[in-house]
């Protein structure tokens, strides 16, 4: 992930939006952990409203406004996974290797009609699960509890 340069440091999106939920008091978890189900419902209701954002301004503009809107649904899918404990640099890495898995050793590369990169033989299913568990994760383990947050 490229480092953003915040008051002379570099820090990752995870470090900037960390800084912002210990400034107001949100939930912050370190450990991979399920959530209440009210919790879990208000973090899918933020990103739904940020993405339902970018998709209007992705056909209306302006550019800026676009880069704006975009920059939310990270930050706010990146306090998602502080949430839920989830280190989502760590699974955007796993996700990028599979995803590089598509590229055939030919080079070549399949596409559907409207240019979307498809799934070759030599794709690799990305092993999220195991980048959870090497975070702390233990399927099945109690909801963690908390409050609706930003």
């Amino acid at each position: 992930m490229v480092l953003a340069t915040v008051g002379g440091m570099s820090s990752s999106p995870a470090d900037l939006v960390r800084a912002f939920h210990h400034a107001f008091g949100l939930d912050a978890r370190s450990v991979p952990t399920e959530v209440s189900p009210e919790l879990a419902a208000h973090r899918g209701e933020l990103l739904a409203e940020e993405a339902a954002e970018v998709a209007e301004v992705s056909v209306t503009g302006p550019l800026d406004r676009l880069a704006h809107e975009l920059a939310d649904v990270v930050y706010v899918a990146y306090g998602t996974a502080l949430v839920h404990g989830i280190d989502l640099d760590e699974v955007i890495a796993e996700i990028h290797r599979s995803n590089m898995t598509k590229l055939g050793p030919d080079g070549r590369v399949s596409r559907r009609a409207d240019g979307k990169v498809l799934k070759g033989d030599h794709y690799e299913a990305p092993d999220v699960a195991g980048v959870l568990r090497g975070q702390g994760w233990t399927p099945g383990t109690p909801v963690a509890g908390g409050t609706p947050d930003a």
